[in-house]
């Protein structure tokens, strides 16, 4: 979870381009539940698995009026490869600014092999058809996460 941001806050709005649909936001959504995952980088293998896992999921989501978004810093184009490469059916949103990242709390201080970053920590948000956070999950392992939260969807 975020530094700030805990289930029953109120989820940050937002406005981002998406590599299908052009702008959306937070109150597009209204009505239904929203899962936003935020993943470090496009075509990297964990950020693949988990992006086609929810893609592979969507129709099961959609069935629990659920929607979902993918958010990394990758650029539309990036987006449009990623999508093409490995069929993805979820919407993916560019958020080259970090804001969003920011209002999240997922953009941090990494550190691999010794260096230190600023990157995304893998985290997915759950939010209420009126824009609370329902769940989240941060620093994700990507094994039986999609599965994870479809099965706390369908807890609700």
């Amino acid at each position: 979870m975020s530094d700030t941001l805990k289930i029953g806050d109120q989820a940050p709005d937002f406005t981002l381009t998406t590599d299908t649909k052009g702008d959306i936001s937070l109150s597009d959504f209204k009505g239904k539940k929203l899962v936003l995952f935020f993943y470090p980088k496009d075509n990297t293998p964990g950020c693949t698995t988990e992006a086609c896992e929810f893609s592979e999921s969507l129709d099961a989501f959609k069935l629990e009026n659920c929607e979902i978004v993918g958010i990394s810093a990758d650029s539309i184009k990036k987006h449009e490869n990623f999508r093409n490469k490995h069929q993805l059916t979820v919407t993916l949103g560019s958020d080259e600014n970090h804001d969003v990242l920011n209002a999240y709390g997922v953009w941090k201080m990494k550190k691999n092999y010794g260096k230190e970053y600023m990157g995304i920590v893998r985290s997915t948000f759950l939010i209420s058809e009126d824009g609370q956070i329902i769940d989240c999950w941060t620093k994700v392992r990507v094994k039986d996460h999609v599965n994870n939260v479809l099965i706390k969807l369908k807890s609700l």
